[in-house]
């Protein structure tokens, strides 16, 4: 064997993961780890948003200052519909724009789903039971002085209202967020007429965000590295989550104070810069009519459909 060859050592997978469980004990993952698991993975979910803004879709070949206004105008519609089966016919075609765009629809819909049950269902939970809102019982629960209570079909459809409504919105924001680069966006915003401090603090927050991130890991790896024997999550991990978030907050408070006075130094003025010069060719009208002749058909048949 060559003595530039791998040792068989750093080949040999690791006995105490083996995946049949029949040797060793798989180690659990801390609450820490999972955390910066978690930050690593938000790094490579906004990477795999800037390789998809790049890409030759049908929503990548839009102005950013249409999209941003057509969104807003499909938001406000959302929320007018009514109506469940016409906010599905949205959402569906909301996937369709999704594949024109040469965007993988099962990345699409996990990233707008894994939000909705934690958030959105907590909120509309309380509003199933007959307690919120009254009506035909559908699943009873419990008795209460006599009176049956459960999750009533009224309280089912509202839940179902709200929750398909949020899924179609996060949808299509996050249509626009997938298809737009970052710079060219806060550039349409700024051209739009936002004000020059929501470009600032939302570009810098954006930006240092991830760095902020890295260094997490970065403080992570190097007390890993510095540690002998199994690692505990006890009293020791719990002080190093708080010093470590106590150092974060001093280094981001320091950062951005470096940064706000070198940008300031360049001539910096809140103004977002982009190489792309903004303007309307056939295709960005003929969206912008397209847009608008669908919102009032789906306002139409959301009128035709609660009839």
């Amino acid at each position: 064997m060559s003595t530039t060859s791998t040792p068989t050592w750093l080949l040999d997978g690791d006995l105490a993961m083996c995946p049949c469980g029949c040797i060793g004990r798989r180690k659990k993952t801390g609450y820490v780890e999972k955390t910066i698991k978690g930050s690593s993975q938000l790094l490579r979910q906004v990477i795999f948003s800037d390789e998809s803004a790049d890409r030759a879709g049908f929503l990548q070949r839009i102005d950013p200052r249409v999209k941003l206004v057509s969104l807003f105008v499909l938001l406000i519609t959302a929320a007018l519909v009514r109506n469940i089966p016409v906010l599905l016919a949205m959402y569906v075609a909301t996937l369709a724009l999704a594949a024109a765009s040469a965007i993988p629809l099962g990345f699409f819909i996990k990233r707008v789903w894994l939000f909705i049950p934690i958030f959105t269902g907590i909120v509309v939970l309380p509003a199933t039971l007959s307690i919120v809102t009254p009506g035909t019982i559908v699943f009873p629960l419990w008795t209460w002085h006599g009176v049956q209570q459960g999750i009533t079909e009224q309280g089912l459809k509202a839940a179902g209202l709200i929750i398909t409504r949020v899924a179609l919105s996060i949808s299509l924001v996050v249509l626009v967020t997938l298809t737009t680069p970052w710079v060219r966006l806060l550039a349409a915003l700024r051209s739009l007429g936002v004000p020059r401090i929501f470009i600032l603090v939302i570009g810098m927050a954006y930006r240092y965000i991830f760095l902020l991130l890295t260094s997490v890991t970065d403080m992570y790896d190097a007390r890993r590295a510095r540690s002998v024997g199994a690692e505990r999550h006890d009293k020791t991990a719990r002080a190093f989550v708080s010093a470590t978030a106590g150092a974060l907050v001093g280094k981001s408070h320091t950062l951005s104070e470096e940064v706000h006075q070198a940008m300031t130094a360049r001539g910096y003025r809140g103004d977002a810069k982009t190489l792309h010069t903004f303007h309307l060719v056939a295709l960005d009208y003929a969206y912008s009519v397209g847009v608008l002749m669908v919102c009032a058909f789906v306002l139409m048949g959301d009128r035709f459909v609660g009839r």
